[in-house]
């Protein structure tokens, strides 16, 4: 059985990964992530709701924050660096287990660059010409 979300069917199984952004050690928030279908899903909101997405492939760097209390708490702020043009920088802010999380993001992207034959050259060659081509117009 699937979920119809912005008007594409997705497998309710099909996710790899969610979370909720915690407050304290408590899931008590009204954004969500979720990783699945070689995307990254960030839906945010309670009575007007978006929701983003990214392709793993697209994701250049990852970077792994926790202050003090985030220490204590058991969390951790995810910061992904993308070549999307709608999100460049997604933060997964209080995640549960962020460095076992940073780990598993950190494979599926390496094995999404892998299975689509992306090389880390091919994406910032791509980019350089998108901005060229952009500053022409």
């Amino acid at each position: 059985m699937g979920k119809i979300e912005n008007g594409e069917i997705r497998e309710i199984g099909s996710s790899i990964w969610q979370d909720r952004k915690h407050h304290l050690w408590f899931p008590i928030s009204f954004t969500k992530y979720s990783v699945g279908d070689g995307r990254l899903y960030v839906t945010s909101g309670l009575l007007s709701s978006r929701e983003d997405e990214c392709l793993l492939y697209r994701i250049t760097d990852i970077s792994l924050t926790r202050s003090l209390a985030q220490r204590i708490f058991g969390t951790g702020t995810i910061e992904l660096n993308t070549k999307d043009q709608s999100t460049p920088v997604i933060h997964l802010e209080n995640i549960a287990h962020s460095v076992e999380v940073k780990r598993m993001l950190s494979n599926l992207i390496e094995k999404e660059r892998e299975a689509k034959h992306v090389v880390g050259r091919d994406m910032y060659g791509a980019a350089v010409h998108l901005d060229d081509m952009e500053e022409n117009d």
